[in-house]
């Protein structure tokens, strides 16, 4: 196992596209609502006033992570994070979390302020870094929450 690399994806490589959008699409395990063709085109498409931008943690030349964050189209200085997955075999040791620094990191370097919204199962992860669950959220297991910078 090399160094872990957290950066953003580079778009214009077919491989690195490729890859992150197998291992999205295993990991949603949802071919109905996330296919392969759907997944690719939020990875390569760009626009230039609701940017989207993914992040990639990288092992060596191995993509074992990827998560995105885009801008809310309807709501100012809003962003949202989604499209998270770390392989299987690689959970549990702190990429998903490192991934998720990222992305807010990003952010708050970027933007002078504003607010992030995460859907998630797993509140902790998110309280731990700064996000409060929104009350009465829940829906299917899933918490909706916020954190403001």
């Amino acid at each position: 196992m090399g160094k872990i690399r957290i950066d953003t994806l580079d778009t214009s490589s077919p491989p690195l596209v490729e890859a992150s959008v197998t291992l999205l699409f295993n990991a949603f395990a949802e071919p109905e609502r996330y296919s392969a063709e759907r997944l690719g085109k939020a990875l390569r498409e760009d626009d230039p006033v609701f940017y989207r931008r993914f992040f990639v943690a990288m092992d060596a030349s191995e993509i074992i992570a990827v998560g995105g964050v885009k801008a809310a189209d309807w709501a100012s200085r809003t962003h949202i994070l989604y499209l998270s997955a770390v392989t299987p075999e690689r959970r549990g040791q702190g990429i998903g979390r490192a991934l998720i620094q990222a992305r807010i990191d990003w952010l708050e370097k970027t933007f002078k302020s504003g607010r992030i919204l995460v859907s998630a199962t797993r509140k902790k992860h998110f309280r731990d870094l700064g996000f409060v669950e929104i009350r009465n959220s829940a829906i299917d297991g899933r918490h909706l929450l916020l954190r403001k910078f």
